[in-house]
């Protein structure tokens, strides 16, 4: 069984006030709305607040630069936990909205390039649906997410840009993680669709035992194995797994291997470590790679939590 032990709590609490919110809501079944309320006040959720430009947009608009935009910077809030109603997030999006629907109904940031990525579109879908946008501007975004689905259950950004065969694991999770949020927010336009469409995607992954080749059994990629945060859109075992448990996922044995893994990481005091981080501009940082990390001890926490 993973060990909830009060100097562990303890320390998780002397963290920003995303952090204490998470470990009451998941850890402690302990809902306080008076921390999510103070997230946008003060702590990393009233910084990036902060850097907002009078344009409405973060970095240099909607898509640039890495990590800076506004398009990572409103994932980044969605997953601080900050309260659905922040004005400032909505207002955004509605601009997404306005300004970069591309001619196959998806979000699409380039100028050049006709068809839109299904990663961002994943992406998108996830904060769109957290901050409530009206269902009405994100049908053509449901409808571009499920023409482009592959026939091994899954997504690939590549599949409508560069002929991809094999769909990613990259671009499924960041597209299940939209539909979740879609579908649990209580949405309906062709909800009954994308449910079928997440039992396959959810295969996909589990076909692939969260980070194997389904055809030589070898890793995919060992930087799956390393713990980072914020993940942006890269896949890792413990963003798919904690995808697992936020959307209710009951144990398979082919997750075993990967909760083993993680488990593994543990250090002896209790805490799990930050791996990476990946490369990029940043508005600032929440947590130093190599140290202890807050953030992945939490969700790592709640994982086990979950699935023991």
């Amino acid at each position: 069984m993973v060990e909830f032990d009060d100097g562990l709590i303890g320390w998780l609490l002397e963290g920003d006030v995303s952090i204490q919110y998470q470990v009451h809501r998941d850890l402690l079944d302990d809902e306080r709305p008076e921390l999510r309320d103070r997230i946008s006040k003060e702590g990393w959720g009233a910084e990036f607040l902060a850097r907002r430009g009078e344009n409405g947009h973060w970095g240099r608009g909607f898509y640039m630069p890495k990590w800076t935009s506004t398009h990572y910077t409103l994932l980044d809030l969605k997953n601080l936990g900050i309260s659905p109603d922040t004005e400032a997030a909505r207002e955004t999006i509605d601009l997404i909205l306005g300004e970069k629907k591309g001619v196959d109904g998806g979000v699409n940031p380039s100028r050049t390039i006709r068809e839109s990525d299904v990663c961002i579109n994943g992406m998108f879908l996830n904060y769109a649906c957290y901050f409530g946008v009206p269902q009405e501007p994100i049908r053509s975004v449901v409808d571009f997410l499920i023409d482009v689905q592959m026939g091994d259950g899954g997504f690939n950004c590549r599949s409508n840009r560069g002929g991809a065969v094999h769909s990613s694991l990259h671009s499924t999770l960041s597209v299940l993680e939209g539909l979740h949020e879609y579908l649990s927010k209580g949405y309906g336009y062709r909800a009954s669709e994308l449910e079928v469409i997440t039992l396959e995607s959810v295969a996909f992954i589990l076909m692939h035992k969260l980070f194997r080749s389904d055809h030589t059994d070898k890793i995919i990629d060992r930087k799956m194995l390393m713990l980072s945060y914020p993940s942006r859109w890269r896949y890792d075992i413990l963003r798919a797994l904690d995808y697992f448990q936020v959307a209710g996922i009951t144990f398979d044995p082919r997750m075993q291997e990967a909760l083993d893994v993680l488990r593994k990481k543990r250090r002896k005091d209790g805490r799990w470590p930050l791996q990476a981080r990946h490369p990029g501009a940043s508005h600032f940082e929440m947590e130093q790679a190599g140290g202890p990390s807050r953030w992945n001890t939490l969700r790592a926490l709640r994982v086990l939590r979950h699935f023991n």
